[in-house]
């Protein structure tokens, strides 16, 4: 039996919670986002919160290979770090793992690249 880990964010910039109890996936809470896609719709995005699962949920379109920005819904902050994907060279995303470390995501929709450092 897969086990399926669920892990809990917050934002690196302001430290509020980026979880959403009220739009679920798979059952769990979601990390909530605002996102821009390179055209400029703005919107949520809630992302499934179990590691390996690329579920989603969004307000506006992202069209495949998109570079999407991403921003915290409590203080608006881009949340891109000054690091590319290994894989497609888009910016990564980073989130404060609630039990210590980094939550990584790569910003470019179709890429899989993602990873969790703990510190």
């Amino acid at each position: 039996m897969e086990k399926k880990v669920s892990l809990t964010v917050k934002c690196p910039k302001c430290g509020e919670f980026l979880m959403d109890d009220s739009h679920l996936i798979n059952n769990r809470k979601t990390i909530h986002l605002i996102i821009k896609t390179s055209d400029g719709k703005e919107g949520s995005i809630w992302l499934s919160s179990i590691y390996g699962d690329y579920n989603y949920s969004s307000e506006v379109a992202i069209p495949e290979g998109d570079v999407v920005e991403f921003y915290c819904p409590h203080c608006h902050e881009n949340l891109a770090r000054p690091i590319a994907c290994e894989v497609c060279k888009a910016p990564i995303v980073s989130f404060t793992c609630s039990i210590g470390g980094k939550v990584s995501i790569c910003s470019r929709h179709g890429c899989k690249n993602h990873y969790v450092v703990f510190e």
